[in-house]
């Protein structure tokens, strides 16, 4: 693929560490970067795919790369990155903080085991290994930090409610963080995608017959990594979700809660309330 010009500009030579690479939207975000010269440092659960795809990346775009099979869920697993890298005097100058999953369903029915992890993936691993990070970044005056949040960060979200609220925390922590580090010449931006051709649906039981449009994963990545290099706090890469949440300011949180509910309700409650 022809590499974006202004990530070519912003990223070629530098190292980037890509979480959850193995699929989806971390797999596009290292696509697209190693097509600007970026050198990758890829983690995810799935060592295979991992090792293919490093395969592949450098013989297409002559890159560096490095595979750490690891599961960010493992509270030990920030510090094993650290130590795999900025321990060993590679310096990461790109962070992309995108590994993470979500459920769809009843809050009630789900594993509460399943939930704490998806807590302890999307939000506690995204602190730690950023805060591994960031001071080695503040001395070298460089450094840019994905989090990759979702639309869903912009309202409660019935039947997704722990995940959307993970996300919250991504957008408010990535905000926040760009607010304190912009000084030493860090830039920090949360992606929030909307519905986009991944595996997430697979993990997080998406209803089958959902019928909203799908972004590309390429698609996503592309824009991220362009909004990320021109310094956008956070960038919606698609029309339709920067419409829904610009409406959403004019409308009472509660009327935007029911109306989420009511797009995401599984078959299984609608019967139940005939």
């Amino acid at each position: 693929m022809a590499a974006s010009e202004i990530l070519r500009k912003a990223y070629a030579g530098k190292w980037a560490l890509v979480t959850g690479a193995s699929a989806g939207i971390g797999d596009a975000l290292a696509v697209e970067l190693a097509a600007s010269g970026t050198n990758l440092i890829l983690t995810a659960r799935r060592g295979d795919r991992l090792e293919a795809l490093s395969s592949r990346l450098k013989t297409e775009h002559q890159i560096q790369t490095m595979v750490i099979p690891d599961d960010l869920a493992d509270p030990a697993a920030p510090q094993r990155l650290f130590d795999a890298t900025e321990g060993k005097g590679i310096a990461v100058d790109i962070l992309v903080n995108n590994a993470g999953f979500g459920y769809y369903g009843e809050f009630k029915n789900g594993d509460l085991g399943f939930q704490r992890k998806m807590v302890d993936l999307n939000c506690a691993a995204v602190v730690e290994l950023t805060g591994l990070l960031v001071p080695r970044m503040i001395e070298r005056r460089r450094g840019d930090i994905m989090i990759v949040a979702s639309t869903a960060a912009y309202q409660p979200v019935a039947y997704m409610a722990t995940y959307a609220a993970t996300k919250v925390f991504d957008r408010y922590f990535s905000e926040a963080l760009a607010e304190e580090v912009t000084r030493y010449g860090l830039r920090v931006s949360a992606l929030c995608p909307g519905p986009t051709e991944s595996e997430f649906g697979e993990v997080a039981g998406v209803r089958i017959g959902d019928n909203r449009k799908y972004q590309s994963a390429q698609e996503v990545a592309r824009l991220g990594l362009e909004g990320m290099a021109a310094g956008k706090r956070w960038v919606i890469p698609y029309a339709g979700g920067r419409f829904q949440v610009f409406m959403q300011r004019f409308v009472p949180r509660r009327m935007v809660t029911s109306a989420a509910e009511r797009m995401f309700r599984p078959d299984s409650v609608k019967k139940a309330a005939k």
